[in-house]
């Protein structure tokens, strides 16, 4: 063979080598827009000030809990880049910081906003964009809907789903009962109604004898509960957030009024509502839980409790111990850590939620039973949970885990 043929044959030879060798790194490393072989980066949107404030530890206790994975290697290798933006409960902020967030951020997706209305101000753009919205904090029932949303899920049990517990456990132990219902007027407080008129159904007219809602812009909520007692009701449902909550329990308490009191599962934080309301105030309380009470003692000894506490101590120490939207925003990033950890180096969007939707396991730092599970037709994934009551302490699980499920 001349000269120049062998050279060529062997050049080509190398050409093919190296291709092969090119192809085999990119079939093991499929990045998107946000990841490097050393970072995937992160959004996120909290109201860290607001009507809604009280929710903003959740952000700083997801950063806390990425800066103990980068600690201790990241994941697969990468460190994770955590840019938590504020958007004082307010869409339009949202849209904003969402926007800022993949354009100028560039980061890989948002995980973990939270509120109803504003991810809801964000979720076509999300969509259109093609950059997961994931484990979003709302239980509205409209960011479970992967036919038209198939970029955004949720986390925790919808707020439909709980309302149906909480209507069968009155229809069970109060059956003739009147009810008053304070809500949120938005998506959040609809949802709630839409699970009580589902179990309740021709009923609901006839038992819910008074019905009031408050904007989220509103300084108090007190003539609205003024105006409910005045229908002498046998339960009151207090459908609101933080602020709102605990301004409720302290009003029953200034009006001398003690109906059987049903609290939505998004403020039943001891250190966030009830300690502000007053444990006094706040016992005999009923609400439904999923997650541990971090101010119980029974979950001392509990593996998953003891390496929570380790984290706080750690990277977290100056938080309110008794607040349980600490462990939420915990629970939460374990959740992206763990699909994050299942993609491997296949760290493209498509893959993301593609392994979000193929999820089947058990965090310990939730109530025994409870468990985290998602198909591709199902983007709910925690759908569980028990009634709880507050002992003027901490909350006391009791009956039997109950599926809210909500038909998808």
């Amino acid at each position: 063979m001349p000269v120049v043929t062998r050279r060529l044959a062997a050049l080509s030879s190398a050409i093919i080598l190296f291709a092969a060798s090119e192809g085999s790194a990119l079939a093991q490393s499929k990045y998107d827009t946000g990841v490097t072989d050393t970072e995937i980066k992160i959004g996120n949107i909290m109201p860290y000030s607001g009507p809604a404030s009280a929710y903003g530890i959740m952000g700083r206790t997801a950063g806390a809990y990425f800066r103990m994975i980068n600690d201790n290697g990241g994941i697969n290798g990468r460190k994770i880049n955590f840019i938590s933006y504020d958007d004082g409960y307010s869409p339009p902020k949202t849209v904003e910081q969402a926007r800022r967030l993949v354009e100028s951020d560039g980061v890989f997706l948002i995980f973990g906003s939270l509120g109803t209305a504003a991810n809801a101000a964000i979720q076509k753009y999300m969509n259109t964009v093609r950059v997961p919205q994931l484990l979003v904090i709302t239980g509205a029932s409209r960011f479970g809907d992967p036919e038209h949303y198939p970029w955004t899920m949720g986390w925790q049990p919808t707020y439909r789903g709980e309302a149906r517990i909480y209507a069968n456990y009155i229809l069970e132990h109060y059956s003739n009962a009147k009810i008053g219902l304070l809500y949120q007027n938005d998506d959040l407080g609809k949802d709630y109604v839409l699970g009580l008129r589902d179990v309740l159904g021709d009923k609901y007219d006839k038992m819910v004898v008074a019905s009031a809602s408050y904007e989220v812009g509103m300084p108090t909520v007190d003539s609205e509960v003024v105006a409910i007692k005045s229908a002498n009701p046998d339960v009151f449902i207090n459908i609101a957030t933080p602020k709102f909550a605990a301004q409720a329990i302290k009003k029953l308490a200034e009006l001398n009024w003690h109906p059987i009191h049903i609290l939505a599962n998004v403020s039943s934080s001891v250190g966030g509502v009830l300690k502000p309301a007053g444990f006094e105030n706040s016992k005999g309380i009923l609400s439904a839980g999923y997650q541990l009470d971090i101010t119980d003692p029974q979950w001392d000894n509990y593996p998953g409790m003891q390496r929570f506490r380790a984290f706080m101590a750690k990277y977290y120490p100056e938080a309110d111990k008794s607040d349980s939207f600490i462990l939420t925003g915990y629970n939460h990033s374990i959740g992206l850590v763990e699909i994050l950890k299942r993609c491997g180096d296949n760290l493209t969007r498509e893959n993301v939620m593609k392994v979000a939707a193929n999820l089947d396991f058990e965090i310990d730092t939730y109530r025994p039973g409870i468990r985290i599970k998602t198909s591709s037709t199902d983007f709910y994934p925690i759908e569980q949970e028990r009634m709880i009551r507050f002992n003027g302490e901490h909350w006391e699980a009791f009956g039997p885990v109950i599926d809210g499920h909500v038909d998808h």
